[in-house]
Formats: structure tokens, sequence, C-alpha cells
């Protein structure tokens, strides 16, 4: 297992900055350590302006929507050590498709943020699937996995391409399994990743392994580092982008750790999504799930992270433009077209979410 801790604890204050009083008593009070703002002077002694204090304010607000990605360190047994290895493995193997071509990486390419930028994947027999392929870098911090949150987490979700017909096809488990045991690094990996099991190679072990390695894939961006104090990491334009972001409404339903991810939404409150997407099919989201018609085209609200390295865009990537998306999203959802420059700066700050790929 991992052991996920921030790098950095905030002070947290909550004081209101103002700038009405004169300078030399901003001196004093920042010199005594008594500013609100005090943590955030870029040298010690400087008095602090509007701007300052804006910048503060912006921070604070931030961070009561969205939490930084923690920090993973490894703090499991070399058991569990194994396991990541092993899943890594299982990942890139193409023994998991029933005619041996395709891998979890073939629609989920680690290279490329975990999208293979396709409207709709291609499965083992050139089959497209019905809904566009998410991507698999910070799945961790969802509330559960697809578009329909049809699997609770990593390892319920790990299985269902295995084994869905438009996807990697496998008829039978024990063929797969059969294929697994004759490989020998396999027998040992599984054996040095599962010391206890009385039958080391397994379906659910392979659901286990994989979601472990799915568990590593986090990609740190400038925005967290914003979050976590640092409030030179974003341009001011970015910034700006922000307080939109905050300011019209986008950040109830894309927040958190994730920057979405963790809620279930309708696409379309003002009207029909295909209205506004262009969308060729009515795609009812989870109603196809759970049979509840409450819920029809409700989804998943997906994560923002390297939201501009994942086009296509929405359940059936209707949209590839990042562009049109944002502006799909502020009609279809909030009834409020964007002006240019609110448009400019949201792409601003979205491209600022994108993160660094694992090594």
């Amino acid at each position: 297992m991992f052991l996920i801790t921030t790098r950095l604890q905030m002070n947290g204050r909550s004081e209101r900055c103002t700038s009405s009083k004169p300078v030399l008593w901003f001196l004093i009070l920042c010199f005594f350590s008594f500013s609100a703002c005090e943590e955030f002077l870029p040298e010690p002694g400087l008095a602090l302006d509007r701007a300052s204090c804006a910048d503060k304010e912006l921070m604070e607000k931030a961070q009561t929507y969205f939490n930084p990605l923690p920090s993973v360190k490894w703090a499991g047994s070399e058991a569990e050590s194994w396991r990541v290895r092993l899943g890594e493995k299982l990942f890139k193997e193409v023994l998991l498709s029933q005619n041996k071509t395709q891998s979890c990486n073939s629609c989920h390419p680690l290279d490329a943020y975990g999208v293979d930028g396709k409207r709709f994947s291609k499965g083992a027999f050139g089959e497209e699937g019905t809904r566009n392929t998410p991507t698999v870098y910070n799945a961790v911090f969802n509330l559960a996995q697809f578009w329909d949150g049809r699997a609770a987490d990593l390892e319920e979700q790990a299985l269902f391409p295995i084994f869905n017909e438009r996807e990697m096809a496998i008829r039978d488990s024990a063929v797969l399994l059969g294929r697994l045991q004759e490989q020998e690094v396999y027998r040992g990996l599984f054996a040095k990743a599962f010391p206890d099991a009385e039958q080391p190679l397994s379906m659910s072990n392979l659901a286990k392994a994989l979601a472990a390695f799915e568990e590593t894939l986090l990609t740190p961006s400038r925005f967290d580092r914003y979050l976590l104090g640092d409030e030179q990491a974003l341009s001011e334009k970015e910034k700006k982008g922000l307080a939109y972001f905050l300011d019209l409404g986008c950040s109830p339903c894309h927040s958190g750790t994730g920057v979405g991810g963790s809620m279930y939404q309708p696409f379309g409150v003002v009207g029909y999504y295909w209205d506004y997407t262009g969308s060729e099919m009515r795609d009812e989201g989870r109603y196809t799930f759970t049979g509840d018609p409450s819920e029809r085209y409700w989804f998943k609200v997906p994560s923002l992270r390297n939201v501009a390295k994942t086009a296509p865009y929405f359940h059936d990537g209707s949209v590839s433009d990042l562009a049109k998306a944002v502006q799909a999203m502020a009609s279809a959802q909030l009834n409020r077209p964007l002006e240019k420059e609110e448009l400019e700066a949201l792409l601003a700050f979205l491209e600022s979410l994108t993160g660094e790929l694992p090594d």
C-alpha cells in the first residue's frame, strides 16, 4: 500500500486583507508577524498592496475547493511492492486480449496521458466502444469508475475491459490464466506479489495488481504547487482563469483532488446536452446502469487534470477542441456563454492542470 501525505501544511489563516492603513503601519505589522498575509510576502518587511491581498484571498478560496495531489511514499510490504511491478507488466500485456493483440496500454497509452485521442477506441477485433476512453491518470481519486460509475473502484474496474467483447474480448478466464501460467515470469511475479495466497495466479489477484499499479499514476502539476502555497506557480492570466472558474460556478462540480470525478451530475441542465455538443447519439448515462429514470442523462463529472492533453471531450468524444468544450459546458450547465477574455483565461488555467508523467 501507499502512505499518502501532503508535502506542506498551510497555516490557514482567514483574516481579510486591507490596504487602507498607512504603509508604516503595515511595515510594523509585518515586522512583528501580525499581518494576515505575512506568510505570502516575497521578502520580509515589504508592504502589502491590494494585488497581493487579492492573490492571498484567491489562493484561500481555491484551497477550500481543491486539494493538492498527495505525495506518494512507499509504506507497504515487499509483497505489495511486487504487486505494483506485476500490475505495470500486466497493464502492457497483450496476452490479456483474446487474439493477443491488445493491452490496457493500447487504449490508455501511458506516454500520452492515458488516452488514445480517438472518439471511440477500437477493441481487439476492431469494434469500436460506445463511450470515450477516460484517462487512467489520477483515476484513484474518482468516487467510482467509468462514465456511469458501474465499477466501485479500480480493482473492480480492471476486469471489465478484459471480458468486454468490444474491448479485449476474453471469453474464458481459464484460457487467460492458462496463458499466464505458461510464462515463468508471471508465475514468479504472482508468487512474490501474493506470497500467502493458496493460488497466487488468479483473476482476483490480477485485478488487485492492476489496481495497485494504477494507484501510482499521479501527475503533479503547477496548480498543486499553487495550492501548497507557491503563489508564483501560476501566471497572472492563469490566476484570472482560476478566479473565473471559481466565480462562474465551475468549482462546485469540478472540485476536490481530481478537480472533478467526485460526483454525478446531469449533463444538460439548461437543455439537452446534444444541442450544445452536436452529439449524434443519445446516451442516457447512469440510467443505462441503474435503471433509475431520475438518473437519465446523468454522468460522472470527469476530472479536469490534464484536460488539455486528453481530447476529445465528453462521454461520447463529440467535441475535439477544448475551447469549444468549455463554451458548451458554460452554455449547457450554467446558461452563461463566455466572453473572449473569460474563455482565454479559463483555457490558460486549465493548461496549468497539465501534470508531470511518472517516470
